[in-house]
């Protein structure tokens, strides 16, 4: 059977099993909450295109490889771990083992259902005998309660002209150290993955297993169980068994036709660095326990009245593109499951879809997740900073390492070290240190969460503003500099005065001075002193920002706009992406740019450009962005509306959205790409909508482009939620629920207080910009074509 999305508003419907794009699916159903995340291979098992459960911070450590060594060169780096599978239900009929490769699948469909947060799958399937049952199966993990998934499984014999019962055999396992064949070219890493897990106790007991287990080298605890119910059959046998990697249910009974034997599957999860086997059993037991009590339907409902509010603050709604319109709220229920209970842990570049990255979080985090997260659900934008907060004495220990004050936060990491081994892209991108700020400073405008404030917000801000007085240096000529960094784009490292990264680094050290301001005790307890803020208010004022003053363009770093142009015309399609094809030394020296750099300081900094310099500006960079990352299309769809280029914004917002679902790169096997989900999120709201929040001001500059009929969004702001619904013609702004809410709209001031609708006044007009040749904006590709993106993960 051949495959395929369907396209529908609230559910992603896979009809067909196609098993060449099992690793589509699997990333796509990916269910997760945070703190546990499940791909979504199917419940046998196999067939699989790469198995995948994880915990959210649960990595093993290897060493990072160097052909020389250096000074301040991080030394481990770490993967996350492919934990215990409690996913597994194995089905025999008549001795015959439910495998889609064999027999024939009548139907089959899996479904997505963004409302409930439940996977569901039915299968009608012949075994090779002759003897055929239809499977349903439901798949959740749980919103509510934070360690714990559930599955439920139904059998059921149909009619094939045999008239005596089918016997069926239902195995449900625990499964540790899974068989996966390594994706990594690095050997250590694949070293590193192979049997991770050190078993250290097993148990069973009734309809229960445990198994603990724990790293080799990064020395976590994990501790993985499973419960059941299964409905009373006559004849029913079952039998519980555990060893050190494998626990299992087994389920026996004969059913006749018009009967189904059913099974409720409850999977718990614990992981630690420093509590003991016993006391992790103890946790996951207790967790099964509680799974038990709420039960199948109790689970469900909570799910429901979860994901109920979840939208009622988030929901995206797009009329004349409805698979646009999917696609948003796919992202949206991705971004909130990477999310939602990740509460101590960070949120991973690919959230909990798959080990793409090594599991990694890197400042897509605070530039494109916690945006969405802040304006739709911000106690789980809250939770991330705490964790960014938690790792500060990490990023203060790296900072002295390199010889500076403050905070440097890593590059990439899973515990707050720094893993990246390659430091122009690591260590010299000193960016998102700004970057933690400005999610903090952004967080702290739209919620005014004093409390959070005080204990961590302040303190991140102030030993940020710390690391940029002591990275930069006034010169007479030239102002306040930062030398020696690399900006967003990988493509030319290691510059001076990168604009984005010192316009960044001006509002965190504003940001910081009024913090200190607000919170005067903890200033003191930080010894912040009146000096200390004066150097950086004169560090902010002096900021130097480099300017063309021939092309009439802000350079991306200083010198950039003189050098040697790439040769895009020259430049063959499977070339992309281009640091697979050339030499660094050779990108670094010319004008092409490999994400949104200058481009995303005109949206994150607006403030610091009037439009007339947005429009040169996204015209001189849209001309050399050739967008090897797919961080990109959110941030140029943005701009590219506030400059009166819609029809493109509507294009990058498309790319931005199907990246995943039309498989854009190629590797959406190793998960999901969250930034570009919540890239597509802010070219909704950002970019159609003209969102800005400068200075804690809540603004508004809505615009459609022609292919769109309607487009309405909702946010939160301050406690009070709101919708934004724009027609080619007006907007209208409702109060859903809270205090009224002051705003602009197209620079009018108004008050959301009830319903308001005002006119859309025309785009402003400038040259359509060009995009680099072969380089325009992408939406689909057929399912298995090669790509020029092909090729190892990159962020």
């Amino acid at each position: 059977m051949s495959g395929g999305f369907d396209v529908a508003p609230w559910e992603l419907r896979w009809s067909g099993l196609a098993v060449d794009q099992l690793h589509r699916t699997e990333s796509v159903f990916a269910l997760s909450n945070g703190h546990i995340g499940m791909r979504g291979s199917l419940d046998e098992g196999e067939p699989v295109g790469l198995p995948g459960t994880y915990l959210n911070g649960f990595y093993e450590e290897h060493a990072l490889p160097y052909a020389e060594a250096g000074y301040g060169y991080p030394e481990a780096g770490q993967t996350v771990v492919n934990v215990t599978d409690g996913k597994i239900i194995r089905l025999l009929v008549e001795d015959e083992p439910l495998d889609m490769r064999y027999g024939r699948a009548l139907e089959h469909h899996r479904t997505l259902d963004f409302r409930t947060g439940v996977l569901t799958r039915e299968t009608l399937w012949e075994s090779p005998t002759g003897r055929t049952v239809r499977v349903r199966t439901k798949r959740l993990v749980s919103f509510t309660q934070r360690a714990v998934a559930a599955i439920r499984y139904e059998v059921e014999p149909v009619a094939d002209g045999e008239s005596r019962p089918t016997q069926l055999v239902v195995q449900s396992d625990l499964l540790a150290n899974e068989p996966i064949e390594s994706r990594t070219r690095d050997p250590r890493v694949a070293l590193a993955l192979k049997s991770p897990l050190a078993a250290e106790a097993h148990a069973s007991t009734g309809l229960r297993a445990v198994l603990v287990h724990r790293t080799r080298e990064s020395g976590l605890r994990i501790a993985a169980g499973m419960d059941h119910e299964v409905a009373d059959t006559p004849g029913l046998r079952t039998e519980i068994s555990a060893e050190e990697d494998l626990a299992r249910l087994t389920v026996a009974a004969d059913i006749p036709v018009g009967e189904a034997l059913r099974l409720t599957k409850y999977v718990g999860y614990g992981w630690s660095s420093s509590r003991s086997g016993p006391a992790l059993r103890a946790q996951v037991e207790a967790a099964l326990a509680g799974a038990l009590q709420t039960g199948w339907d109790g689970l469900l409902a909570e799910q429901r009245e979860f994901l109920d509010d979840f939208w009622e603050a988030a929901d995206v709604e797009v009329d004349g593109d409805d698979e646009l319109h999917q696609a948003l709220r796919l992202g949206l229920f991705h971004i909130l499951q990477a999310g939602a209970r990740g509460e101590s842990r960070a949120i991973p570049g690919k959230g909990l879809t798959g080990p793409g990255y090594d599991g990694h979080a890197f400042w897509d985090t605070e530039t494109f997740v916690l945006p969405v997260l802040t304006y739709t659900m911000p106690e789980a934008a809250r939770d991330a900073l705490r964790w960014r907060h938690s790792t500060l004495p990490l990023a203060q220990e790296r900072a002295q390492v390199l010889g500076k004050r403050g905070a440097a936060f890593p590059w990439r990491s899973i515990n707050g070290k720094e893993c990246s081994a390659y430091w122009p892209a690591g260590t010299a991108a000193f960016h998102v240190s700004a970057d933690i700020a400005d999610a903090v400073a952004r967080y702290h405008a739209a919620t005014l969460d004093a409390e959070f404030d005080r204990a961590a917000g302040t303190e991140l801000l102030v030993e940020t503003a710390r690391l940029w007085r002591s990275l930069g240096h006034h010169d007479p000529h030239d102002g306040f500099r930062i030398d020696g960094i690399t900006g967003p784009d990988e493509y030319s490292a290691v510059v001076d005065n990168n604009v984005y990264t010192n316009l960044m680094a001006q509002k965190n050290l504003r940001e910081a001075i009024a913090a200190c301001g607000r919170n005067p005790e903890v200033a003191k307890r930080l010894g912040v002193t009146e000096e200390e803020t004066a150097e950086w208010a004169l560090a902010a004022e002096r900021m130097r920002i480099p300017y063309d003053d021939m092309l009439q363009v802000h350079e991306q770093a200083e010198g950039f706009t003189a050098h040697e142009e790439w040769d895009f015309e020259g430049t063959p399609a499977e070339h992309y992406p281009l640091l697979l094809n050339y030499p660094y030394f050779e990108l670094y020296r010319k004008q092409v740019v490999k994400q949104a750099d200058l481009v995303l300081a005109l949206h994150l900094r607006g403030d610091a450009f009037d439009l007339e310099q947005k429009a040169r500006d996204f015209a001189y960079y849209e001309a050399r962005t050739v967008r090897d990352s797919s961080l990109s299309a959110g941030t140029q769809a943005v701009v590219a509306a506030e400059c009166g280029h819609l029809d493109l914004a509507y294009a990058y917002l498309a790319e931005a959205a199907l990246t995943d679902l039309n498989d854009l790169h190629q590797n959406v096997a190793n998960g999901l790409h969250m930034a570009s989900l919540a890239g597509a999120w802010q070219a909704v709201v950002a970019g159609l909508g003209g969102m800005r929040d400068h200075d804690g001001k809540l603004t508004f500059a809505p615009r459609l482009p022609s292919a769109l009929d309607r487009v309405a969004f909702r946010m939160c702001f301050r406690g009070t939620r709101l919708q934004v619904e724009i027609t080619a013609a007006e907007a209208t702004y409702r109060l859903i629920s809270g205090e009224p809410i002051p705003a602009a709209h197209h620079g009018t001031e108004i008050l959301i207080d009830g319903e308001v609708t005002l006119p859309i006044p025309a785009a402003p007009e400038f040259p359509t910009p060009e995009t680099p040749a072969g380089r325009a904006p992408r939406r689909r590709t057929k399912a298995g074509d090669a790509h020029p993106d092909s090729g190892p993960e990159q962020p």
